[in-house]
């Protein structure tokens, strides 16, 4: 199952812990005799037609609790009906969380959601409540951190059991139906909580105030950073870095392209080669190794084992649109052509598979089809054999290193499946030199069998597809585009980032201006989150930069203000993942911590830090500070958990140019522009001065900055110390070329 590791932050720790310890010394495997409990409200079908059993997931829009309805347990969706069922019944919550793509979730929905016996014992003894992770991710943030706090880790399936009161008292992630390998098994937790909640209640009840009262206690994080945090995360980084193929530790290996950003940006610095080697180091192997999708492009969500070759299969927006900004961004560093076609395949993959027809991005690929984990993207060798040409098979099993039995092995038990994950070891020009052709005639040759075999997948039973539409994942994405669109000349890329950002604001904010964080089926739900206004603010950011449409950025800064008005922490700074608003269990959930994409908070401090220098904001400038500063301690701690945050700090801590170029002609004429936009420029900010009332209502001093003789002028600034306006290009080129 996917694992998720986060810093522990609850003081009273060692008390929790043992709280837990002592029910679980009581979840012995006997067979109690359970108390008579009233059965389910399921709806059983007569018609054998149809599904034999109906929840009341059935009226949900979300792909992963569609994927319960017809479950024998009868679940409920988080809602009133289903609280206030417990409570009138007195009956333990039985919370499971998990998302439309994750492997383990099936399982565990095979093993035990299906079965009737387990059907049985939860209906009879709880109330049962599935909540999609995706779209309900401030129920699983609280949850999720009670989890990790009481077991050091997470994951998906997520599995709570609670009091009527939402107070958590037992905790874990994916059980097996039955006890084996020393893990307990579903129907024993099950009948043992049951039998312990008619006959020694108090216990349970003492384990969940425990909880709830270590939970209470908000330890004080703030700490102003020194600017030598930096120097630690690297040295972090660099201790971490597996030199034989990329990444950092060894097993799982995930992406997280947040990681490797920070480091280009640091190189961008130091010139620290180190650094670049890396993230180059990362990016080769991950694109040669199996977790890339050869055949149809796009990542999958991570790798098994060291050497990024067995990936857990599903595919996830986050990810395309992350490491889209990673290869993008080491294109412009190095000019590796591997990058930019790595790059432009994702961009591929999501316009042709993850696109709504009106420009929204959905949000994964499953891992499974046909009930079988990478079924869809694994070959047998002789069904290789079968569809290829002799000398097409030549070429592939040189390229891919295809074996007879196989390479891809069961993740659970090891055995081998007999199925080969197609991945690569080599680049084009040595498997070339190995085949005997030139480069190009490899390529062409390769580019066929690519397509041949693309086509004849595209045959197969497809994985199914989450076809929600999330802001702040949109948010992500538009992001990438447009970065893409600037570093690549690509007014594609530019014009898909602008049907996602209309996208979203035609179907996902309200006619009041409300946000909502989730649309599927014509549907908007959930009122959005801290995640939602930042993310789409980075989109809007990003766009305004590949755009120079003022009101791109214009809307980037509203949304950051309605971010401080709705989720700030006046106390502590920092920004909660709800407002006050919403209805959430326990606590308002606040975090820094970097997970498989940038956390909210690092974000939000990055983009008010570039904004707050672009437009001489000192309350965004404060802001960015009071946010970091809001986590401090965990950033001493572990700082390569907070890289998005430390992007931030570090473009706040270090000397910074401004770029303004006036003109009045359109934007997209003016080659100093062009010029500014394939850079990547971590430490500049830019904007063009096209003498709108908008633009420079948004930067008030921009209007001294205006065009020379009705010519194309640059004013470059160092820490808002401007050097003569620049007509010429050449000179334009020579003055930019000085570091910050």
């Amino acid at each position: 199952m996917e694992r998720k590791t986060g810093l522990g932050r609850i003081p009273s720790m060692v008390l929790v812990l043992w709280s837990f310890l002592f029910v679980l010394l009581n979840l012995h495997c006997q067979n109690h005799s359970l108390p008579q409990s009233s059965g389910s409200s399921m709806e059983h079908a007569t018609d054998s037609t149809r599904p034999r059993y109906t929840n009341a997931l059935i009226h949900e829009k979300s792909p992963y609790l569609l994927q319960h309805a017809h479950n024998p347990v009868n679940w409920y969706p988080w809602g009133q009906e289903a609280l206030e069922k417990a409570k009138k019944e007195d009956k333990p919550i039985f919370l499971s969380i998990g998302y439309a793509t994750c492997h383990w979730c099936h399982v565990m929905e095979k093993e035990s959601f299906e079965d009737e016996e387990v059907a049985t014992l939860l209906n009879a003894y709880f109330v049962a409540i599935k909540v999609d992770r995706e779209e309900r991710p401030d129920i699983d943030a609280v949850y999720m951190e009670v989890c990790q706090a009481v077991t050091g880790s997470g994951g998906w399936p997520l599995s709570v059991f609670l009091t009527p009161d939402l107070k958590p008292f037992f905790v874990g992630t994916y059980f097996p139906k039955e006890s084996r390998y020393g893990r307990p098994g579903f129907v024993d937790i099950l009948r043992q909580i049951a039998y312990l909640w008619e006959t020694d209640r108090k216990k349970l009840l003492e384990s969940a105030q425990k909880i709830v009262d270590a939970l209470a206690t908000r330890p004080n994080l703030t700490v102003n950073l020194s600017p030598t945090i930096i120097d630690s995360a690297i040295a972090l980084y660099k201790q971490r870095f597996d030199p034989a193929y990329g990444g950092f530790g060894t097993a799982p290996k995930f992406p997280s392209p947040h990681n490797l950003l920070f480091l280009l940006q640091q190189f961008v610095k130091t010139q620290d080669s180190t650094l670049l080697h890396i993230v180059t180091t990362t990016l080769r192997h991950m694109r040669y190794g199996g977790i890339y999708d050869h055949l149809g492009f796009g990542f999958h969500r991570y790798s098994t084992d060291q050497q990024w070759l067995v990936p857990h299969f599903e595919k996830m927006l986050y990810d395309q649109a992350m490491l889209l900004l990673a290869y993008t961004r080491a294109a412009q560093l190095t000019e590796e052509p591997l990058f930019r076609q790595t790059a432009t395949e994702i961009a591929t993959y999501v316009l042709r598979d993850m696109t709504h027809p009106e420009g929204g991005f959905f949000s994964a690929e499953d891992a499974d089809s046909e009930g079988e984990e990478g079924k869809f993207y694994v070959w047998t060798y002789e069904e290789l054999k079968q569809v290829l040409s002799p000398e097409e098979f030549r070429l592939l099993e040189t390229v891919f290193e295809i074996q007879p039995d196989g390479n891809f092995r069961e993740e659970a038990s090891g055995r081998p499946t007999g199925k080969n994950i197609l991945h690569r070891t080599q680049s084009d020009a040595e498997a070339a030199q190995q085949l005997g052709l030139d480069i190009d005639q490899f390529r062409h040759s390769f580019e066929k069998v690519r397509q041949k075999l693309f086509a004849i997948r595209e045959k197969r039973v497809h994985p199914l597809k989450d076809d929600k539409i999330l802001t702040d994942w949109n948010g992500l994405m538009i992001a990438a585009f447009a970065v893409a669109a600037q570093a690549f000349g690509d007014a594609h890329y530019r014009q898909a980032a602008e049907r996602a950002w209309q996208f979203i604001h035609t179907h996902l904010v309200d006619d009041q201006g409300h946000l909502f964080h989730r649309w599927r089926d014509n549907d908007r739900s959930v009122p959005a989150l801290l995640d939602d206004y930042v993310f789409l603010a980075y989109g809007g950011w990003e766009l305004y930069r590949a755009t120079l449409n003022p009101q791109y950025l214009e809307r980037s800064i509203a949304l950051l203000r309605t971010a401080i008005d709705q989720f700030w922490d006046s106390t502590a700074g920092g920004f909660f993942q709800t407002s006050a608003a919403h209805q959430q269990p326990l606590f308002r959930h606040k975090d820094a911590y970097d997970g498989a994409y940038p956390s909210g908070n690092g974000i939000a401090a990055t983009l008010l830090a570039y904004i707050g220098h672009l437009t001489s904001d000192t309350v965004f400038l404060n802001d960015a500070e009071r946010t970091i500063a809001a986590f401090g301690k965990y950033l001493q701690r572990y700082p390569i958990g907070f890289a998005q945050s430390l992007i931030a700090f570090d473009f706040l801590q270090s000397p910074k140019r401004e770029i303004i170029i006036a003109d009045t002609a359109p934007a997209e004429h003016n080659a100093m522009l062009h010029f500014v936009q394939r850079q990547f420029l971590p430490y500049t900010v830019f904007a063009y001065n096209d003498g709108s009332e908008v633009i420079q209502k948004l930067i008030p001093y921009i209007q001294s900055q205006t065009p020379v003789d009705q010519r194309s002028t640059a004013y470059i600034c160092r820490n808002y110390a401007c050097l003569a306006p620049i007509t010429d290009y050449a000179e334009f080129q020579k003055q930019f070329e000085q570091r910050p």
